[in-house]
């Protein structure tokens, strides 16, 4: 249902189901974060944690691309620095692509290009494809 868009029928269905592992609730926040469903993602995330769940390097891309396409860039920053520090996972390079990506949409072009100058590995032509895009658009 997410992947259609039927967000509202995912969450019934996901409210149905027993949430036993992680994969699950990524899926839900997955779609979420494709629709623009910041908040609704951020609640998501906290309740996953009160569950006991363990976040993984999943639910963080899901949880970055949500702030990205939601606006929530201040989130976007506390979420990508608890990451590492709260939960102990490297940033990956889809987490700096994610990061990028919301500096962009929300025109922080410089703190974009500071961010992909200060990556701890080279690059990748996705990287370069979300801070072009977003010069375009800004």
């Amino acid at each position: 249902y997410a992947k259609c868009g039927s967000i509202g029928h995912a969450r019934q269905v996901f409210n149905k189901i027993p949430k036993e592992n992680v994969v699950l609730w990524n899926t839900m926040i997955a779609g979420y974060a494709q629709y623009g469903h910041g908040k609704e993602t951020l609640e998501l995330v906290e309740t996953m944690q009160l569950e006991g769940v363990k976040l993984d390097c999943i639910t963080f891309i899901g949880l970055l691309s949500a702030c990205s396409h939601s606006g929530l860039v201040e989130e976007g920053r506390h979420y990508f620095d608890f990451m590492n520090r709260g939960h102990g996972i490297t940033p990956r390079m889809d987490h700096y692509v994610c990061m990028v990506d919301l500096f962009g949409r929300s025109g922080h072009l410089e703190e974009a290009d500071g961010f992909v100058r200060s990556m701890p590995f080279q690059p990748s032509a996705v990287v370069w494809k979300a801070l072009l895009g977003a010069c375009r658009v800004h």
